[in-house]
């Protein structure tokens, strides 16, 4: 398993400025994929796997230069 964060921008309109939120999705990491911490990539749902597990990796967008 892992978690993977989704950084994003909510409008504010009584202050009309942006704020930053950040939401966090477990998804299971199938062996025949690799990635590394900080690596951008593709979930998809499916059907629970387990308690808070819902979402699986598909494949690997760009990786974090080491």
């Amino acid at each position: 398993m892992v978690v993977v964060e989704r950084d994003y921008l909510v409008y504010v309109r009584k202050y009309r400025r942006y704020e930053r939120r950040r939401s966090r999705i477990h998804a299971y990491l199938p062996p025949c994929v690799r990635v590394n911490p900080g690596d951008t990539v593709l979930i998809g749902e499916t059907k629970p796997l387990a308690k808070s597990v819902a979402w699986v990796v598909l494949g690997v967008l760009s990786r974090v230069s080491s």
